[in-house]
C-alpha cells in the first residue's frame, strides 16, 4: 500500500510538490493537500515579484534555478497538456551593483562559482555600465555583475495554477482547513487533527506552510528558524521612461528595481527588520521617503518624476540560521519532511525542490539533484549550508 501523505500549505511550493508526486507516480488517492486559505490571497505566492536568477553564492543554488528556468521555457512539454499555456518570461537579467573594494570582491568572488555552475553572469566595469546603461548614475559604483541569460521576470501565476489543476484533476485532494495537531505517538507520524475537528491518518507529513512552517514544525515537537519578514513593493510609472529594459538592479543601499511590463517595480526591506506574525501585512510607508524614493532617484535620475500605482506588504519565510532552503526528512522523526525557509527564493525554486522531494518520497533518494545538503539535520547539528546572495 502506497504511504499516505499529507502536504500541509497548497501555495506554490506545495501544489509543484504534489503535481511532481503524481507525476512520478504516486497515487493520486493518497495525497492530501491541506489549505487553510483557499483564495490564496494572503500567501507569498501571491506577493511575489516572480523573478529569477542564476546569482547565487551557492552552486547548488544555481543548479536549482538553472532547472527552474529549463521548467519554465518548457512547461507545456514537462506537464504533458496541450491546455498548459506557455509560462512568459522575459530575460532581462540582474544588475548587482558594488560600491565598495569588499563588495567588489564579493562579486567577483560568487561570479567565478557561478561560471563554473553554469550561469553566465559576466562583470561589468563602470565604462561597460555607462555605455551599456547610460541611465544609471555610476557615482562611486566600482563594478557591476549582470546575468547576461536566464534571469528576470516570469509569470509564476501560470505555474501555480496549472499544478494545483492537474493536480487536483489526477486526483489529488485539495482539503480547505487547518492542522492544528500533528499525532507523533510511537515516534513517528501517524496523522494530523484539522480545525473542522476531523483526523486523517498519514505516513508522511510535509511541512510547506511558509511562514508558519515553525509553528507547524512545533506541533510535532521540533524546532525550524523560519520568520516572517516583510518586504515592501511599488509599482510605478515614470514621466521619462527609459529607453531600453531595466534589469532588476540591486542598489548597494538594497534597494531593488526592474522593468514591469511598460511601469517599473521597486522593492526594499525595512530597517530593522523584526519577525512579525504571519498575519500582519501593515506597512510603514515612511519607508517611500526616507529610503526608497531617494536611493531609487539617486541611482536612475531620470526616475526623480515618478507616479506610484498601487504598493503591498508581502512576507519572506526568512530562515535566521543560514538563509538557505529547508528541504527533507528529520532524522528523529521518520515521516516528517520540511520543504520550508525559501527566504525569498521560493517561487524560483518550486520547480526544482518540488521534484526533488517527489523523488525522495517516491523512489527513495534524490535523482537529478542532490538535495542533501539542504536537510533539516543541519539545524539540528549547527552547520550552516548558507546562501549569502539574499536580496
Amino acid at each position: 500500500m502506497a504511504d499516505r501523505i499529507i502536504i500541509i500549505g497548497g501555495a506554490i511550493m506545495g501544489s509543484s510538490l504534489a503535481w511532481w508526486l503524481t507525476e512520478l507516480g504516486h497515487p493520486p488517492g493518497a495525497i492530501t493537500v491541506v489549505e487553510r486559505d483557499p483564495t490564496y490571497a494572503a500567501c507569498g505566492t501571491a506577493f511575489s515579484n516572480s523573478c529569477i536568477r542564476q546569482q547565487f553564492g551557492n552552486p547548488l543554488n544555481v543548479a536549482i534555478s538553472r532547472f527552474g528556468v529549463e521548467c519554465i521555457k518548457n512547461f507545456q512539454m514537462i506537464m504533458g497538456d496541450d491546455r498548459v499555456p506557455p509560462v512568459h518570461f522575459h530575460p532581462f537579467g540582474y544588475m548587482y551593483l558594488a560600491d565598495t573594494p569588499a563588495m567588489a570582491d564579493h562579486l567577483r568572488r560568487v561570479q567565478a562559482i557561478q561560471t563554473k555552475a553554469g550561469a553566465a553572469t559576466r562583470l561589468m566595469d563602470p565604462d561597460a555600465l555607462a555605455a551599456e546603461y547610460p541611465f544609471y548614475n555610476l557615482d562611486g559604483i566600482l563594478l557591476g555583475s549582470h546575468g547576461a541569460e536566464n534571469e528576470g521576470y516570469f509569470d509564476g501565476t501560470t505555474m501555480f495554477d496549472w499544478w494545483r489543476r492537474l493536480a487536483r484533476e489526477r486526483g489529488v485532494t485539495f482539503l480547505a482547513d487547518t492542522v492544528t495537531a500533528i499525532d507523533t505517538r510511537g515516534g513517528r507520524i501517524g496523522g494530523v487533527t484539522l480545525a473542522s475537528g476531523n483526523t486523517a491518518g498519514a505516513d508522511i507529513v510535509v511541512n510547506v506552510a511558509g511562514t508558519r512552517g515553525a509553528q507547524v514544525a512545533r506541533m510535532a515537537g521540533l524546532d525550524l528558524p523560519i520568520e516572517a519578514r516583510k518586504r515592501y513593493t511599488w509599482v510605478f510609472e515614470a514621466a521619462r521612461p527609459l529607453d531600453r529594459d531595466l534589469p532588476l538592479t540591486i542598489d548597494p543601499s538594497g534597494v531593488h528595481v526592474r522593468q514591469d511590463g511598460a511601469g517599473y517595480m521597486v522593492g526594499a526591506k525595512p530597517d530593522p527588520d523584526p519577525a512579525v506574525d504571519p498575519d500582519d501585512f501593515g506597512g510603514d510607508w515612511s519607508i517611500w521617503e526616507d529610503k526608497v524614493w531617494p536611493a531609487l532617484a539617486t541611482r536612475i535620475p531620470a526616475f526623480e518624476e515618478i507616479r506610484v500605482r498601487r504598493a503591498w506588504v508581502g512576507h519572506y519565510d526568512y530562515n535566521t540560521f543560514d538563509q538557505n532552503a529547508v528541504v527533507g526528512p528529520h532524522s528523529d522523526l521518520p515521516g516528517f519532511f520540511s520543504l520550508n525557509g525559501f527566504s525569498g527564493h521560493g517561487l524560483q525554486q518550486s520547480p526544482a525542490l518540488g521534484r526533488g522531494l517527489a523523488e525522495y518520497l517516491t523512489q527513495g533518494s534524490y535523482r537529478t539533484l542532490d538535495l542533501t545538503p539542504l536537510g533539516p539535520d543541519r539545524i539540528r547539528a549547527m552547520t550552516p549550508f548558507p546562501e549569502t546572495a539574499v536580496i
